[in-house]
């Protein structure tokens, strides 16, 4: 029987076995294929709801590929083998609502991050991706009640942070059930209830601060840090105090069947008794609140530095309502034991003509968050002596020594400048830097060229520019004086980084940090590196700062946004000097400038001027391009021309040839001048 089995197995022939594995391998490349078409389809049905901004997902196109192998050719796409994993689309401006059901097709989708837009709505039906391994939406304007069931199926999700949003009701249940999370981040919403019991043995953090939530914290997240539950009222059990049991309360009415006569006195022992422990319950509750206060007095630093970091939109112990949003990788390094004691609160001033504050009377303001950069998140506080300040944190500091950091902050504390914001104090501690200056009234210059206008608030007039421009540049020219040691003595001169005081004068600040920032960090996000002659030869210069100087001039003279800033590198189709200079080449000058540039009548011929000097700056060829003393003088031969301020267009219909023919022959007069970019 067992020989004739024998017979019957045949072992496949090699032909056969060879012939399977080139057919799986086809079917594989034609799935592989036909997947990366749908995966762009669903990407540019994704990118038109929330992508009002169209600066910020250009490169998203029918015209390419999303992938080229690893390498992605969409901005904000993670790739592996010319298939789309992840998207990673932080700090765009991008709002409206997410369309889940664009993305439910691409398979192999496994984290997507959204964190620091201003999308909104309801949280979207996430479980229709139930491939999804992370999903960041921290930071942005979601609301609503989150279904117990939203998270139900998405067994391979591992990290979910939905921080500083507007969510409200309980914690889906879902989301406590899940399998395999590792870390949650709830914080600075409306979270209202119990929290649920997450009983996952792999989860490393979770954070709950700055909600409305109540009752006893799980046994199971006993282990965390307290900070993680700080900004709950009804909150209680370990980590924080334990839960009070609550005494029946007493009742003077007497019981139906009154007790005779001569049980009167057992009675008022049993009314003593009772008394004693009520006694006793209340001195219990007293020591408890006086052990509390302690505490917290003790921890005040690190409650302020929580909110600081953790961006809250509600009221810490001692910290005036926040309402806006902050970095989210922060919580962990609060907790941090390895902090340095004799750290902690204290300030390190360099500047003589300020009053003194430490870190508890920062505690005590008002803290209020201005926005989260490309740096660090910025904070403003109004000190109980009546000083604004600004501080701001920053997160890619974290190899520099600490005398090279003291060093350098007591170099830069030196500097006094009508147009360089002057440093107050800074904190160092080996997780974190943070930078206190004083407060600018006016914001910056680019939320003044790029924020919605209207008749209140109309755009900036030509002679603002003009005064504007001249005091960034005689603040840049004092930052090489000062600083001649240093190879970029800015590094990172853009719109966002020149603030605007009360009479519009132009104060620069994030200049001259380069040399305490976390390289891979600086090449990634700092204006010099965006330069083409880093693209071209991997290096910079000390005339990099003269080429941000020109972009910054051409973004204030035609109001549009340098969309390189947004793309990885240097790129000169991006480029607006590319822009610019094709314009002129097309003798259509006029068209260039900012039609909300009022009070230019009178003040053609220096505009004109400006715009040779901005294009001038920004050379591709270093050695042809004008230096930093040259531009700074030219600049300042520019004369403020008196300001008509009915006039709304830079140039009407009739005056457009003359400008075109005064932009020609003034470009074509200056032999150092080449549009040959």
């Amino acid at each position: 029987m067992g020989a004739h089995v024998a017979r019957l197995v045949r072992t496949p022939s090699t032909t056969l076995v060879f012939l399977y594995f080139i057919i799986d391998i086809i079917l594989s490349y034609f799935a592989l294929m036909s997947n990366g078409d749908s995966d762009s389809d669903a990407l540019l049905k994704f990118k038109n709801t929330i992508a009002n901004n169209s600066f910020a997902l250009t490169t998203w196109n029918s015209s390419t590929s999303p992938c080229n192998g690893n390498t992605p050719n969409w901005i904000g796409v993670l790739c592996y083998g010319g298939t789309i994993w992840g998207l990673q689309l932080e700090g765009m401006g991008l709002n409206g609502t997410i369309d889940v059901d664009s993305l439910a097709s691409m398979r192999y989708l496994r984290t997507i991050s959204l964190m620091n837009n201003h999308l909104q709505g309801p949280i979207p039906k996430i479980n229709k991706l139930n491939g999804l391994k992370s999903l960041f939406l921290s930071n942005n304007r979601f609301s609503g009640v989150i279904p117990d069931d939203a998270f139900l199926g998405m067994s391979n999700l591992k990290k979910v942070l939905l921080a500083n949003n507007g969510f409200s009701g309980p914690i889906p249940s879902s989301l406590a059930n899940l399998p395999r999370l590792l870390e949650v981040r709830l914080n600075g919403n409306q979270f209202q209830g119990r929290i649920p019991d997450f009983q996952q043995a792999d989860l490393k953090l979770a954070s709950f601060s700055n909600n409305d939530l109540e009752g006893p914290i799980p046994q199971s997240l006993s282990s965390m840090d307290p900070t993680s539950f700080a900004g709950n009222k009804n909150l209680c059990g370990s980590p924080l105090d334990p839960c009070q049991s609550i005494p029946e309360p007493i009742t003077n009415s007497p019981p139906p069947n009154a007790p005779p006569i001569n049980n009167v006195v057992p009675l008022l022992l049993r009314v003593a008794i009772i008394a004693i422990v009520v006694g006793l319950i209340l001195a219990l509750i007293a020591v408890a609140l006086f052990i509390f206060q302690w505490r917290k007095q003790k921890s005040e630093a690190q409650y302020y530095e929580a909110s600081l970091m953790e961006g809250s939109r509600r009221k810490l112990p001692s910290i005036a309502r926040q309402t806006d949003q902050s970095s989210h990788k922060l919580a962990p390094e609060v907790t941090s034991h390895s902090r340095r004691r004799d750290d902690a609160g204290k300030l390190s001033f360099v500047r003589d003509d300020i009053e003194k504050f430490d870190l508890q009377d920062m505690l005590r303001a008002s803290a209020e968050v201005l926005g989260s950069g490309t740096f660090g998140a910025s904070y403003k506080a109004v000190i109980m002596s009546g000083q604004t300040l600004v501080v701001k944190r920053y997160k890619q500091m974290n190899t520099v020594g600490r005398e090279e950091f003291h060093e350098h902050m007591r170099r830069l504390g030196n500097l006094k400048h009508p147009n360089v914001l002057p440093l107050v104090a800074y904190y160092y501690r080996r997780e974190e830097k943070l930078l206190i200056t004083e407060f600018v009234h006016n914001n910056s210059l680019a939320n003044h060229l790029h924020a919605n206008h209207s008749l209140d608030q109309p755009g900036l007039d030509w002679m603002t520019r003009l005064k504007i421009i001249k005091g960034v540049a005689r603040g840049l020219a004092y930052l090489y004086s000062e600083l001649p040691s240093l190879t970029i003595p800015h590094g990172h001169l853009k719109s966002s980084n020149v603030l605007l005081d009360e009479t519009l004068e132009a104060v620069l600040t994030d200049y001259a940090l380069r040399p305490v920032m976390n390289a891979d960090h600086a090449h990634s996000i700092m204006a010099a590196y965006k330069s083409p002659e880093y693209a071209q030869t991997g290096s910079i210069s000390r005339k990099t700062d003269v080429w941000c100087l020109g972009i910054l001039i051409l973004e204030l003279l035609t109001g549009k946004f340098p969309e390189n800033y947004l793309t990885q590198g240097y790129d000169s189709n991006a480029s607006l000097a590319t822009w610019v200079s094709s314009m002129v080449k097309e003798k259509r000058t006029s068209e260039v400038f900012d039609g909300e540039m009022r009070g230019t009548k009178h003040s053609k011929g220096e505009m004109i001027n400006l715009l040779k000097i901005g294009l001038s700056c920004c050379e591709e060829d270093e050695e042809r391009r004008i230096g930093l003393n040259d531009v700074v003088e030219k600049i300042e031969q520019l004369r403020e021309s008196t300001i008509d301020i009915d006039d709304q267009d830079p140039f009407s219909a009739t005056e457009t040839d003359q400008v075109n023919l005064y932009a020609s022959r003034v470009m074509e007069d200056d032999a150092s001048f080449s549009l040959n970019r």
